[in-house]
C-alpha cells in the first residue's frame, strides 16, 4: 500500500531531547518514513483522544466491576477517530494514532482501578474520591515513565519476536483507514443497538433482562441469564474456548455446589460459619454469597498464581532485558536522529520517578510509609517490564495483571507481617501499594502496545509518550468519579440486628438518614476480628447497630424491602422463609410467593395476613478481583478466614489444571453469578459459528490480524461500549430514585416481565451479531479480497 501523507506546520509541544537511535531501527521501514513529518500531536487529536478515552474508561470500569475483565479499546477508538475526522476534514494517519494512544490510556487505568480500589469497601473502609484519583494518576504516570527506557529494547530490537497482536491489528486498521477503507458504521451501529437495548430493558423494563428459573425438584438449583449486550460482546471477543470454560465454572457453582450445600444443610438446626442464618432458610444466591464465594476466591487466587508461574520464564527474561534497556536509555546523543527514533529524554524518567516516589510517600490521602513507597517503585519497574513483554507475546487480553497484583500483595503483606504491621491502617497501606502497582502494570502493557502501533505506522515515540501522559491525567479524574458514582447508585440501607455494639473508636461524627426517617451516627468496621462483619453501619446513641449501609460494589444485601402502595393478602400457598427486620426495625415474617394470586413472584415481608413489603432485588456489582484482594489482605494480616472453603477452591483449580483446563477462567466462572456467564457463553458460541463459517468460506484460514478488527469484533466492541454506557444511565436513574417514572413495563403488564420477552429480545441482537460477523471482511474495511 502506498499513500502520500500530507505534511503541515509543526505540531504543538514539538521540542524535547532525543535518545540515540538504535542501529536495528533502520531494518524496519514504517508506513510513514522518518523523512516525512505529517501532522501528529495536534490539539484536536489530543482532545478527541481524551474524550473517547473517558467514554471507554467509563465502560471499562463498569465491565471490570461486573466480570473482572476489560477488553482493549485501541481498535474501536481508532475506527471512531478515522470516521469523526472524516466528517470534519481529513486527518493524517499519525493524528489518528495519537487519538487511539491518548484514548487507550483510559481503558488501562480503568482495569487497574476497578480491580483493586473497591476492596476498600469490602474491608470496611470508605472509598475516598481523592485516593482513587491519586492512585489512578500516580500509577498511570509510573507505567508510562517506566516504558520510556524500555521502548527500543522491547519494540525495536524485539520487533520480529514480540508481535503485540492488538497493537499490530490497530496499525492495520489505521493503514486501511488511511487508504480510504475503514468504516465505523459497524462500531457505531453496535453502540446504538447496545445502548438502545439496554435502556429498553433497564430502566424502561419493556422486557425481562434477567430471566431465571428455580427447579422445584432440585433443591437449591437455579438457572438464569443477565441478557445484556456488553456480556454478549465480551463473550464474542474472548472466544468460544474461554467462554465455555467460564460457563463450566458457573454450572459447577449453581447446579452442583449450591444444591449440595442446600441438600446437606436442610436438616441443620444451627448456622454454619461464616453465615449467621440457617441454610434451609437461604435462597440460592444467599448460599452463594455465604459459602461459594470463598470457594471461588480460592480458585481465582490459585488460577492467578498458575498463570503467573507459566509466565515466569518470560518474566525473568523480561526483567533482565529491562535492566539492560534501562541502562541504555540513559545514553543521550546530541546528534540528529530520525524522527521515528525520538523518545522523551532520560532525565524525565529519572526526575519523574523520584518525584512520583516523593508524592506517593507524602500524599496525605494515600497514607503510605516510606518502605511501601519504595516497594511500589521496585514492583512498578519489575511488573511494567513483565506486563509489556507478555503483552508483546500474547496480547493484553491474556495479560495476567491480577496475578502480578496478587504477587505484589502477598509479598507486601508478608513483609508487613514480619515487621509487625498488622493494624487496620496497615491493611489500607498494603492495598494502596498493590493498587498503584496494578495500575502501573496495566498501563505499561497498554503503553507498549500503543508504541508498537506507532512503530509500525511511523509515529514519533516522544509525541506518543506525551499523548499517553495527557490521557492518564484526563482519564484519572473521570475514572474515580465513575467508580464512586456506580457505588453510590447501587448502595442500599437495610435494617440489621447485631447484638454486639460497634466499638466506640469505629463510630464517627458523620450522620446519615435511615429508611425510617431518623438520623443515625455512621460507623466503619474495618477490623474483621470481632462479632460484627466489616462494613459501614448506622448506629444509635448507645452505639448499637441499627442499619447496614450496603455498598453498590461487592454488597452482601441484594434484597431491599419496598413498601407496596396497596397491600393485598398473601396467597395460601406462600412458603415461610424465616424472619427479617423491616425498614421500621420491626420483625416481619419472610414469605416466598409463587406466580399468581395477585402478587408478583418473589419474597415479601409480612405482618399478619397482609403483604407489607416486597423484597426487591437490587443490582450489585460483584467486583471479583477486588474481593480476592480483600480476602488475601484479611487472610494474612488477621489470620481469620473460612480457610476450608478457600482450600476447596484451591483444590478445584488444581483439579482443572490436572485435567488440562485453564483454571483461571474456570475459577472466574465459579466466582461470578451464573447469570453473568450465560450471555458470555452465548457470545462465545456465536464466535465459534462465525469462525466456522468464515474458515469454510476462506478455505480454512481467516487470518489472525483480520480477526482483531473483523466485522463481528467491531460490532461486539460497540455492544460493549453502548451497553456499559447505558448501564451508567440506568445507574443515574436509580441514584436519583426515578425508577418508577422510567418503568414502562409496568404499564404493559406480565408480558414485559415474562422470561420469554427477554429471551426473544436477546435473540434479536444475537442474530444481528452472527449476521454482521459472517459478512465479508471488505464489507467493513473496504479492502479488496486478496489485496491485504
Amino acid at each position: 500500500m502506498s499513500a502520500a501523507p500530507e505534511t503541515a506546520s509543526p505540531e504543538i509541544l514539538d521540542r524535547a531531547e532525543v535518545s540515540e537511535a538504535p542501529p536495528s531501527h533502520a531494518e524496519h521501514q514504517p508506513y510513514i518514513p522518518a523523512s516525512q513529518n505529517p501532522r501528529e500531536l495536534t490539539l484536536r487529536a489530543v482532545i478527541l483522544g481524551a474524550v473517547l478515552g473517558v467514554i471507554f474508561a467509563a465502560s471499562s470500569v463498569y465491565l471490570a466491576l461486573k466480570v473482572g475483565l476489560t477488553v482493549s479499546a485501541s481498535i474501536p477508538i481508532a475506527v471512531l477517530s478515522i470516521t469523526i475526522f472524516r466528517a470534519f476534514g481529513r486527518a493524517t494517519i499519525l493524528e489518528n494514532n495519537i487519538v487511539q494512544t491518548t484514548g487507550s490510556a483510559g481503558e488501562s487505568l480503568a482495569a487497574g482501578i476497578a480491580f483493586t480500589m473497591p476492596a476498600f469497601l469490602l474491608m470496611g473502609y470508605e472509598m475516598e474520591g481523592l485516593k482513587v484519583v491519586a492512585v489512578a494518576l500516580l500509577g498511570g504516570l509510573l507505567g508510562v515513565l517506566m516504558m520510556i527506557p524500555l521502548r527500543h529494547g522491547l519494540i525495536v530490537e524485539e520487533h520480529k519476536n514480540l508481535t503485540y497482536p492488538e497493537g499490530t491489528a490497530c496499525a492495520d486498521v489505521l493503514i486501511v483507514g488511511e487508504t480510504g477503507g475503514t468504516n465505523a458504521k459497524t462500531v457505531l451501529g453496535g453502540f446504538g443497538i447496545g445502548f438502545l437495548y439496554k435502556l429498553l430493558g433497564d430502566p424502561a423494563k419493556l422486557f425481562q433482562m434477567n430471566p431465571d428459573h428455580r427447579f422445584s425438584s432440585f433443591r437449591g438449583a437455579s438457572f438464569g441469564g443477565e441478557l445484556t449486550p456488553e456480556m454478549l460482546g465480551v463473550g464474542y471477543i474472548i472466544g468460544p474456548r474461554t467462554a465455555s470454560v467460564m460457563m463450566a465454572g458457573g454450572v459447577l457453582a449453581y447446579l452442583i455446589l449450591i444444591p449440595l450445600i442446600a441438600f446437606f444443610g436442610e436438616g441443620l438446626e444451627t448456622p454454619i460459619f461464616p453465615a449467621t442464618t440457617l441454610i434451609r432458610e437461604m435462597a440460592p444466591n444467599e448460599i452463594r454469597s455465604r459459602y461459594v464465594l470463598y470457594i471461588g476466591a480460592g480458585a481465582v487466587a490459585t488460577g492467578g498464581f498458575v498463570s503467573l508461574g507459566r509466565a515466569m520464564p518470560t518474566i525473568w527474561k523480561a526483567f533482565r532485558s529491562g535492566v539492560r534497556n534501562f541502562r541504555m536509555g540513559g545514553k543521550a546523543s546530541a546528534a540528529a536522529v530520525p524522527r521515528t527514533a525520538r523518545d522523551l529524554p532520560f532525565s524525565v524518567v529519572i526526575y519523574g520517578s523520584l518525584a512520583l516516589l516523593v508524592m506517593i510517600w507524602l500524599a496525605p490521602m494515600l497514607e503510605i510509609p516510606l518502605v511501601p513507597a519504595i516497594l511500589i517503585m521496585l514492583f512498578g519497574f519489575f511488573f511494567v517490564t513483565v506486563s509489556s513483554r507478555i503483552t508483546g507475546e500474547i496480547g493484553s487480553s491474556s495479560n495476567p495483571i491480577s496475578g502480578m497484583t496478587v504477587a505484589t500483595l502477598l509479598i507486601t503483606c508478608l513483609l508487613f507481617l514480619a515487621m509487625g504491621w498488622v493494624g487496620v491502617e496497615h491493611r489500607a497501606a498494603a492495598l494502596t501499594t498493590a493498587a498503584i502497582v496494578c495500575v502501573a502494570a496495566s498501563n505499561g502493557g497498554t503503553t507498549s502496545q500503543d508504541l508498537k502501533t506507532g512503530f509500525l505506522v511511523g509515529a514519533t515515540p516522544r509525541r506518543q509518550q506525551i499523548a499517553l501522559l495527557v490521557g492518564v491525567a484526563t482519564s484519572a479524574l473521570f475514572i474515580g468519579w465513575t467508580l464512586l458514582f456506580l457505588n453510590k447508585a447501587y448502595t442500599t440501607v437495610v435494617a440489621e440486628g447485631y447484638d454486639a455494639p460497634l466499638p466506640p473508636a469505629a463510630i464517627t461524627a458523620e450522620t446519615m438518614s435511615a429508611p425510617n426517617g431518623q438520623q443515625y451516627r455512621v460507623g466503619y468496621m474495618a477490623d474483621s476480628g470481632g462479632a460484627v462483619p466489616q462494613g459501614k453501619y448506622l448506629v444509635d446513641e448507645a452505639g448499637k447497630i441499627a442499619f447496614l449501609v450496603d455498598p453498590g460494589i461487592g454488597g452482601r444485601a441484594p434484597l431491599v424491602p419496598e413498601k407496596l402502595e396497596s397491600p393485598r393478602p398473601v396467597p395460601a400457598g406462600a412458603e415461610a422463609k424465616g424472619s427479617q427486620l423491616g425498614p421500621d426495625r420491626q420483625t416481619y415474617q419472610v414469605m416466598e410467593v409463587a406466580a399468581g394470586g395477585g402478587l408478583e413472584k418473589g419474597r415479601y415481608l409480612v405482618s399478619g395476613d397482609q403483604a407489607l413489603y416486597k423484597l426487591r432485588e437490587v443490582q450489585k456489582l460483584d467486583a471479583p478481583k477486588a474481593s480476592l484482594f480483600a480476602l488475601i489482605i484479611d487472610g494474612i494480616l488477621t489470620r481469620k478466614l473460612p480457610w476450608s472453603l478457600v482450600l476447596i477452591g484451591v483444590m478445584l483449580a488444581v483439579t482443572m489444571e490436572l485435567c488440562g483446563v485453564a483454571s483461571l477462567p474456570f475459577a472466574v466462572g465459579v466466582y461470578l453469578p451464573l447469570s453473568t456467564s450465560v450471555p458470555i457463553f452465548v457470545g462465545g458460541l456465536v464466535r465459534w459459528l462465525v469462525d466456522w463459517k468464515r474458515r469454510r468460506d476462506r478455505g480454512g484460514n481467516a487470518g489472525a490480524a483480520e480477526e482483531e478488527f473483523s466485522p463481528g469484533t467491531l460490532l461486539s466492541s460497540g455492544y460493549i461500549a453502548g451497553g456499559a454506557i447505558a448501564g451508567l444511565v440506568a445507574a443515574t436513574v436509580a441514584g436519583f430514585g426515578m425508577e418508577r417514572q422510567f418503568d414502562l413495563g409496568a404499564k404493559i403488564g406480565e408480558i414485559a416481565s415474562s422470561n420469554l420477552s427477554g429471551i426473544v429480545a436477546f435473540g434479536l441482537i444475537v442474530v444481528a451479531l452472527y449476521v454482521v460477523g459472517t459478512k465479508a471482511q471488505d464489507a467493513v474495511t473496504g479492502v479488496e479480497p486478496g489485496t491485504k
